[in-house]
């Protein structure tokens, strides 16, 4: 791979995502979906620079992703917790161990 190829798919599994202390009004199947949503188009449009190298990487769990806001729209906090965990995959967060 040259330096300039991105690689040609990028594989995100995320088994679980557990969020606590939300009002229980908000919908986690519509968090679900906006988080899906943006992932991907973050995933499409910037690519993951972690992965720029063609390596495979696995991530256990990522520290230190920004805040999430305080909404109760689910649409809203999907979306921003897919910016977290694409700012994570791009090497702004820290890999916990």
């Amino acid at each position: 791979m040259g330096l300039n190829e991105q690689p040609s798919a990028v594989h995100v599994d995320i088994g679980e995502l557990a969020l606590s202390g939300f009002d229980a009004r908000i919908d986690p199947d519509r968090v679900r979906t906006a988080f899906q949503t943006e992932l991907t188009r973050l995933v499409r449009e910037r690519g993951v620079p972690l992965t720029a190298d063609g390596e495979s990487r696995e991530f256990e769990a990522l520290a230190g992703l920004p805040p999430l806001p305080a909404t109760t729209s689910p649409a809203r906090l999907g979306e921003a917790l897919a910016r977290a965990v694409h700012a994570g995959l791009s090497g702004r967060g820290r890999k916990r161990t």
